[in-house]
């Protein structure tokens, strides 16, 4: 076993502190790493504060993980000693259903996430990247590139990779109209990837303060969402519209958004259920749809895209010890665009 320090969220209401983990002794295929950055993700703030329930005590938040590889099992062949490597939003799956041989890991009936969820023997939990390291099997790992600064990588594992999916999917590329619904962790990469996709970008937003960082991220247009008459003008313009907020909209008008064929996917997951007024799909054969991370394959082809196109996320690296204000100050939205923690902090 390795003991470890992490900081964990003991209950929903209590701020994140320090605490002692055990890490288990590596397994044939496994790989121990030791966490140089873990991007902090608005799912964290969203599981620590059980504000979608199901949350598990003690917490160790965390699936955006970089590190330093500083041991290998005596069978690990992917990866060996000081190798950069990556842990996103899974550590495992059954690794046998459709979905798993698809390389689509992240649908699995029988997942295995990285923190709040429970190893395969149904009884260990898991612990996250808010920790000094962590254990996982090498298929489960992630190779990063040496042209990206790793701090700037840890939230492509997750914000990155979950804008990468749908665009990818949906096609995204030259020809296709891209609308991204909110510029902040999500929409800033989804702004960033679209563009170096080809595809034309443009950015939804009531905050008109963002329209300089929109265009600098790569958008070739930006619509203040608060101006009167302005999602009328849009109509049946885009494509593809990805929404990155988690708050109720008037689907109505933004499906009508859409053009014939056009998709709106959910990514930012609301409170609250959506309401989809009846003719707003059929009218022009629409599709409502959602998409979820990415499985290894594909966050691999995405980390390779990046690394091509130069690209990385906006962040605010942080000390662990100011954790819980930036959690305070990602729900105000006081942060371009990802808090990153330096784990040397914690050691």
């Amino acid at each position: 076993m390795y003991p470890t320090k992490a900081y964990a969220a003991q209950t929903a209401t209590q701020p994140l502190a320090p605490f002692q983990i055990s890490r288990r002794d590596l397994g044939p295929n496994e790989l121990l790493i030791d966490i140089q950055y873990c991007g902090i993700c608005h799912t964290d703030v969203h599981q620590v504060r059980n504000e979608w329930g199901g949350s598990h005590y003690p917490m160790v938040p965390g699936h955006e993980i970089i590190g330093t590889i500083v041991e290998t099992g005596p069978q690990a062949k992917r990866f060996k000693k000081g190798d950069l490597a990556g842990v996103g939003c899974f550590t495992d799956s059954c690794r046998k259903c459709r979905e798993c041989t698809d390389g689509l890991e992240q649908y699995c009936h029988n997942i295995t996430w990285t923190y709040n969820s429970m190893e395969k023997d149904g009884v260990t939990p898991t612990f996250g990247g808010y920790s000094t390291r962590i254990v996982v099997d090498e298929n489960y790992a992630l190779k990063i590139p040496k042209n990206l600064p790793a701090a700037g990588v840890a939230p492509l594992l997750c914000a990155g990779i979950t804008t990468y999916s749908p665009l990818r999917h949906w096609n995204a590329g030259p020809g296709k109209k891209v609308a991204v619904l909110g510029l902040g962790g999500l929409g800033h990469m989804a702004v960033k990837l679209a563009h170096a996709m080809g595809a034309d970008v443009s950015v939804l937003s009531h905050s008109v303060k963002k329209q300089e960082d929109a265009k600098r991220l790569g958008a070739d247009n930006f619509y203040d969402t608060s101006e009167p008459g302005m999602l009328d003008k849009l109509a049946c313009k885009f494509d593809l519209i990805l929404n990155t907020i988690s708050v109720q909209l008037d689907m109505n008008q933004y499906l009508n958004l859409l053009d014939r064929d056009g998709t709106f996917v959910v990514l930012g997951i609301p409170s609250s259920p959506f309401t989809i007024p009846p003719f707003a799909l059929p009218s022009a054969r629409r599709s409502f749809a959602g998409s979820l991370i990415g499985g290894i394959r594909e966050t691999q082809e995405m980390l390779d895209f990046c690394a091509k196109h130069e690209i990385s996320s906006d962040i605010e690296v942080v000390p662990i010890q100011k954790v819980n204000d930036a959690y305070d100050r990602l729900v105000k939205g006081d942060v371009k665009y990802r808090f990153v923690i330096d784990l040397a902090s914690l050691k």
